[in-house]
């Protein structure tokens, strides 16, 4: 007798087809699906009625679940008051610096340890992952140290897109999701531009990077959104007010600032990173699963 092909799952098809296994299956689903969406909706949802409360309304114990009087007013007042255009295209414009550095460093860096295979190419690899065992915080000062006299040239960096830019492009993971997926890519590509008369660099150029567009979007959105959620290290590399990021911006504030008017200035500096993911969220998971397997 042939076996069932199916996929197999914890519980069997015979169990499914019992009118208890049934509901206990579904009602198990269920459960998960309504817990794990008031864990990640929750707090959004807080977020957004927050911004339409009054200051008193926030501060009472218990809270309110709806605003009793909606002020949507208190946008208005968090956009003029607290200048997010400027603070919006402060950051929009250190994100698109960023991205623009890392597609282009990393993708050269990760495109010679795949396909030029320099001597040493596996170790320096490997010293490169391991980086990213330190934590973030240990390397805060000696970055800071950098920034403040950079070597060699000794320029300050503070107040200057560079001191956030040049950190971000030693960016070891996203070289490894670029190494991976341009290891997956044929050889015999490689093998017939080389018989072409191609050069290293048009490989790339024509035959590489069009191919790698999944990938390399996944990086894009990776960079921006590091630029865009990042509030420590731009706090200390950009202490004027007029090169201030969205997040730094908004603690600056926070001070003297109604609290719900702060709310309502977090709700609209979140929004753009929520827009992006919900568009390219198919990119970013078909990305980062290519060229996991090579065929």
């Amino acid at each position: 007798m042939a076996q069932d092909s199916g996929t197999r799952t914890l519980i069997s098809q015979a169990q499914l087809r019992r009118g208890r296994g049934r509901i206990l299956y579904w009602t198990l689903l269920a459960v998960v699906v309504v817990v794990f969406t008031l864990v990640f909706l929750g707090p959004l949802y807080w977020m957004v009625t927050g911004a339409l409360k009054s200051g008193q309304e926030i501060a009472q114990t218990p809270p309110s679940l709806f605003p009793k009087d909606p002020r949507p007013q208190n946008y208005v007042d968090a956009w003029n008051n607290l200048d997010l255009a400027k603070l919006l295209f402060n950051t929009f414009y250190y994100a698109t610096g960023a991205v623009l550095f890392q597609l282009v460093f990393d993708a050269a860096a990760a495109y010679s340890l795949s396909k030029l295979r320099p001597i040493f190419g596996n170790l320096i690899l490997g010293l490169m992952l391991a980086t990213l065992m330190i934590p973030a915080m240990v390397l805060i000062v000696p970055q800071y140290v950098t920034v403040i006299d950079l070597p060699i040239v000794h320029i300050n960096l503070l107040d200057s897109p560079f001191a956030i830019w040049l950190p971000l492009v030693a960016n070891a993971f996203n070289i490894f999701l670029l190494k991976r997926f341009f290891d997956s890519i044929p050889e015999e590509l490689m093998s017939a531009a080389l018989m072409d008369g191609a050069t290293p660099l048009r490989t790339l150029w024509s035959i590489i990077l069009p191919m790698s567009r999944p990938i390399l979007g996944v990086v894009a959105i990776l960079a921006m959104t590091a630029v865009w959620k990042d509030f420590l290290w731009p706090k200390l590399v950009m202490p004027s007010p007029e090169t201030r990021t969205v997040s730094v911006g908004i603690y600056a504030f926070a001070g003297g600032t109604p609290m719900n008017v702060v709310i309502a200035a977090s709700v609209i500096a979140a929004i753009p990173t929520v827009i992006i993911f919900l568009i390219f969220q198919r990119n970013i998971m078909s990305g980062l699963t290519a060229g996991s397997v090579k065929g």
